[in-house]
């Protein structure tokens, strides 16, 4: 026999209603379920690694057919709910517990997309779930022009979670609401139009964010975004510029850096970018920057160091003000800090936010200072359902239970043990060019090699894709050409869920690269 990775100790995720034991080793299985030994094959194994176990129960399906549900979603459904369908063959999702789902046949996987990076604290969570319940048995819906408990309740203690001046709270339904928010209160404080965001970037696919988000594939031929101008991405694997030491992470690039200590020339170089983006594409005074402090769809793509302090005193020369979208990387995502823009030792003038607040209930916000606040004031906005009771109830559950449950520290230990050995698989695959991120937020970036860092091929992408599924666990894609998987997971994993995606990630690459 032989160990597919070594076990180390780690926290149980489930709580009250259920546990996951740690199991002593993870050993590769045949389908079978027999203990196989190792030995050389020129095939694809059709040994799989060993999930952990969890004793939450799941309900048993009773409901409607696959065949039907497809069915539905192809006569029914708008053709993009179709298009933007995962796999060749779908799973079907009937229940969720921590960090696992159950599709409708009651097989279990390791959710590490977390829903698009929306589940938190981890599926139906027991704390989150009983706020809601105890909610919905007083009030489901009121709106704010009434005065409501959970409405200040949640306000106070989300702005607790931020540096003065930013104290100023408006309660939305989504992220690209919240963004499409931050775009009106920015030209309307500063008087001026024009704004600018990051190449790869990915802000929303409202009719106003699309302008803002700077990827093709969310680009529609009708007029939209008006006057939004994308900049170069200080991408330090990717870009023309990156060496050893650029990005804060666990994980550095495997460029070669001549760079002196604490001197980035990357940074100089996509700072000149910048520069050179003010100096031929935008009016000499701009409304405003958005930037995530990690890009989340553009594949966990980091920056220089140094490269949000020096682009938000170029952004507020000119008259703008500084929007860090948290929409993935807050609430502790990143382990280091609650905040994403934390860790780049910035205060922004205006944070936006969503996914994570509601651990996967539909609320995003905007966070400001009095100042900017006071400017939107002089008109009027109302939204029916943002900052409702029984959002204000679940969210307020979530900032509680990341303190309660120590979430934001397991982001930190776990995500670093995830990077450190991701990098591993890097330095033992030609395909896998990069591993990069902070905490919870992770890219895994795929190459056709190493020395041209050309894009994995989208077929390729499948192939691997598909088989981390067919072995039970669940993760994303991103960036620009498709060639990054996404790792994002609800924040109570736990390192034995690690230790067995790392056997099931490195069997897939394994795979793919004995076929190939």
């Amino acid at each position: 026999m032989y160990k597919a990775i070594s076990n180390l100790s780690g926290r149980c995720a489930a709580l009250t209603r259920g546990s996951c034991s740690r199991p002593s080793l993870a050993y590769f299985h045949r389908a079978s379920g027999a203990l196989c030994q190792k030995s050389a094959f020129k095939p694809p194994s059709t040994d799989v690694p060993e999930m952990p176990p969890c004793n939450f129960s799941p309900e048993k399906y009773t409901g409607m057919s696959k065949d039907r549900m497809i069915e539905i979603r192809r006569q029914n459904c708008n053709p993009m709910t179709m298009k933007v369908t995962y796999y060749k063959k779908p799973v079907f999702i009937h229940q969720g517990y921590m960090q696992w789902l159950w599709d409708v046949d009651g097989r279990r996987y390791l959710d590490l997309f977390a829903g698009v990076a929306t589940v938190s604290v981890g599926h139906c969570h027991p704390k989150v779930t009983a706020a809601a319940e105890q909610q919905l048995k007083k009030l489901w819906h009121t709106t704010s022009i009434y005065v409501y408990p959970t409405l200040h309740e949640y306000c106070e203690k989300l702005a607790s979670h931020f540096p003065d001046p930013l104290k100023v709270i408006y309660l939305t339904n989504s992220g690209s609401e919240a963004n499409d928010l931050a775009i009106l209160m920015a030209r309307l404080h500063t008087g001026n139009y024009d704004i600018i965001t990051l190449r790869g970037s990915y802000h929303g696919s409202s009719p106003q964010t699309i302008g803002l988000t700077s990827n093709a594939a969310y680009k529609y031929p009708v007029a939209s975004g008006f006057d939004s101008t994308n900049t170069m991405c200080p991408d330090v694997f990717r870009g023309p510029w990156g060496g050893s030491h650029c990005r804060d992470s666990p994980v550095q690039t495997i460029r070669e850096c001549t760079c002196a200590q604490g001197h980035c020339m990357a940074n100089e170089q996509y700072i000149a970018q910048l520069k050179e983006t003010f100096a031929t594409s935008v009016p000499n005074r701009i409304a405003a920057f958005f930037g995530e402090p990690i890009q989340g769809v553009g594949g966990a793509v980091q920056y220089p160091k140094n490269y949000l302090k020096d682009a938000y005193k170029l952004v507020r020369e000119r008259g703008g003000i500084c929007v860090a979208d948290e929409v993935q990387t807050g609430f502790g995502r990143t382990g280091s800090h609650f905040w994403g823009f934390q860790g780049h030792d910035v205060i922004p003038d205006m944070v936006t936010m969503a996914k994570g607040i509601g651990n996967g209930f539909p609320m995003g916000a905007v966070v400001t200072t009095p100042e900017i606040a006071a400017s939107f004031a002089r008109g009027l906005h109302f939204n029916t359902f943002g900052g409702n009771p029984l959002a204000c109830a679940v969210a307020s559950s979530v900032l509680d239970t990341i303190r309660e449950d120590d979430t934001q520290q397991n982001s930190l230990r776990v995500g670093t043990y995830l990077m450190t050995e991701l990098a591993k698989l890097r330095d033992k695959y030609e395909i896998i060019g990069d591993v990069r991120g902070k905490g919870l937020q992770i890219g895994v970036e795929m190459v056709r090699d190493k020395a041209s860092r050309d894009p994995l091929p989208p077929e390729a992408m499948a192939e691997i894709f598909e088989d981390v599924k067919d072995m039970g666990v669940l993760i994303g894609k991103g960036a620009i050409y498709g060639q990054t998987f996404r790792i994002k997971p609800p924040m109570c994993i736990t390192k034995e869920d690690v230790d067995f995606f790392m056997a099931v990630f490195d069997k897939s690459v394994r795979n793919y690269m004995e076929k190939r």
